[in-house]
C-alpha cells in the first residue's frame, strides 16, 4: 500500500500515531510499512530519520514503489496502533543542513550559473559539486550572500505544483522531473526539486559556513556546515585557537603571522645547526681509524645525515668505510659506504657477526645493529675482505 507521508504536510512533526500494516523478517531485525509516517526515507542526498516505533527502535528507512519501509530492532504486531517517535535532534540538525544546501546552491546557480551536480548529507557536514569552478574569493561572496538570505528570515514553502504551471516554472533539478515533482521555494534565492524535510523559515538554519573547496571532475566541490553544526564546529576551532594563543602567549587574531615568524626563525636556526653537525663530521674526519681495508668510526651522538657526510669521506680513503652511532645499552645504528666492494655481500657478513639488520642499495648501506665496542672492534680487526 502507498504510505501517507506526513512530513510532506508537516516537516515538524516530533511524534505521531500510526497502524502497523506489515511486519516481515529483515536481514537484521523486521521491517515495518505503517498507514502514515513521518520517517524520512534516505532520499535526495539526505539520509534516512531515526527514532521509535512504539518501543522498536528504528535504525533506517527506505523507500520502494511508494512504500516506506521502517526497519526496526524487534517484532511488531499487524493492525496494533503505536506511538511514534522520532529523533528530533537529528532530524532538525538535518532540516538546517540541506536548507542551507539549498541556498548555496540557488546562490551559486545565480552568480556564476553553474549547476548543483552532487549533494550529499554526512553526519557532520555537507558536500556539494557543481559543474564550474570557484576561487575562494567567489565562495566567500557566495557565503555571505546566502548568510544575509538566512537574516531575512524568508519563508520556505513546499508544494507540489499543477500540472499546467510546472513547464513554467524555471526550477533547479539534477533529473528531467515532470510528474509528481515537490518543489522546494525559498523566495528568490532558490527553486528546486526536493523530496525532503525543510525548515520553515530561513532565520531557522541560523548560520552557514563554507569550511573547504578542491577541483571535482571539471569543477568544484565545496564543504559546508549549517546551523548548530556549524556553530560546533565554531567552537571547536575556537578552543583550539585558544590553546594553541595560551601556547604561544600571542593574541589569537595574531597567530597567523606569529607562528609564520617562528617558522622563518626555525628555518634559520635548523640551517646553523645543520651546518654545525656538518662542521662536526668535517672535524672528526681526522679522527677515522684506519683497520686494514676499513675505515671506521663509532660515536654516540651522530644522526644519520652526519654519518652519511663522513662516510662519504672515508670510503675514498678505504675500500670500505663505517660509521657507528649509540651505545652498547641501545644499540648501534650504523652507514656503510663503499665505491667498489660489493656491499650487499659485506652487510650479509657484517650483519650475521654482529647482530644487526640493514641494507640498501649503490654505494651505502644502513641499519642497526646490537653488540659491544669490543666485539665491534675484534670484528674489524679479524676482517679479511678478500675471503667474504
Amino acid at each position: 500500500m502507498k504510505t501517507e507521508r506526513l512530513y510532506y504536510s508537516d516537516s515538524y512533526i516530533k511524534e505521531f500515531e500510526a497502524t502497523v500494516v506489515s511486519c516481515e523478517k529483515a536481514e537484521k531485525g523486521y521491517k515495518v510499512v505503517l498507514d502514515k509516517t513521518a520517517f524520512f526515507p534516505e532520499g535526495g542526498g539526505q539520509l534516512a530519520d531515526t527514532g521509535f516505533i512504539g518501543d522498536a527502535k528504528v535504525t533506517d528507512v527506505q523507500e520502494k514503489e511508494n512504500v516506506i519501509y521502517h526497519y526496526v530492532d524487534k517484532e511488531l504486531t499487524v493492525s496494533d496502533k503505536n506511538n511514534c517517535k522520532l529523533d528530533w535532534e537529528q532530524r532538525f540538525l538535518r532540516m538546517q543542513s540541506h536548507s542551507g544546501e539549498h541556498i548555496v546552491s540557488g546562490v551559486v546557480h545565480s552568480l556564476f550559473g553553474y549547476d548543483n551536480v552532487g549533494f550529499h548529507m554526512e553526519e557532520d557536514y555537507v558536500t556539494v559539486d557543481f559543474s564550474g569552478e570557484l576561487t575562494r574569493q567567489q565562495l566567500d561572496e557566495v557565503e555571505e550572500k546566502t548568510n544575509r538570505y538566512i537574516y531575512d528570515n524568508i519563508e520556505i514553502e513546499c508544494f507540489f505544483p499543477d500540472e499546467n504551471d510546472i513547464e513554467s516554472l524555471d526550477y533547479r533539478s539534477k533529473l528531467d522531473l515532470k510528474d509528481g515533482v515537490r518543489l522546494v521555494r525559498i523566495g528568490e534565492a532558490d527553486l528546486c526539486a526536493c523530496c525532503a524535510p525543510h525548515v520553515k523559515r530561513t532565520g531557522e538554519i541560523g548560520v552557514v559556513k563554507i569550511l573547504d573547496f578542491m577541483r571535482h571532475r571539471g569543477g568544484v566541490r565545496i564543504v559546508m556546515k549549517s546551523g548548530l553544526k556549524a556553530l560546533y564546529d565554531y567552537r571547536e576551532k575556537y578552543t583550539s585557537v585558544y590553546d594553541v594563543s595560551v601556547m604561544l602567549s600571542s593574541k589569537q587574531h595574531e597567530i597567523a603571522s606569529y607562528v609564520d615568524k617562528k617558522i622563518k626563525e626555525n628555518e634559520t636556526l635548523n640551517r646553523s645547526f645543520n651546518d654545525f653537525k656538518m662542521q662536526i663530521a668535517e672535524n672528526d674526519k681526522e679522527n677515522l681509524t684506519y683497520i686494514g681495508d676499513t675505515a671506521l668510526f663509532i660515536t654516540s651522538f651522530y644522526d644519520s645525515d652526519m654519518m652519511r657526510e663522513l662516510a662519504n669521506y672515508g670510503m675514498t680513503q678505504k675500500e670500505i668505510c663505517v660509521i657507528l652511532s649509540g651505545n652498547e645499552e641501545n644499540g648501534f645504528s650504523y652507514v656503510a659506504g663503499s665505491l667498489n666492494f660489493d656491499l650487499m655481500r659485506f652487510a650479509k657478513h657484517f650483519n650475521s657477526a654482529l647482530n644487526g639488520r640493514g641494507g640498501g642499495r649503490g654505494t651505502m648501506i644502513q641499519g642497526k645493529l646490537t653488540a659491544t665496542k669490543e666485539n665491534i672492534s675484534d670484528y674489524f680487526n679479524n676482517l679479511d675482505l678478500n675471503s667474504l
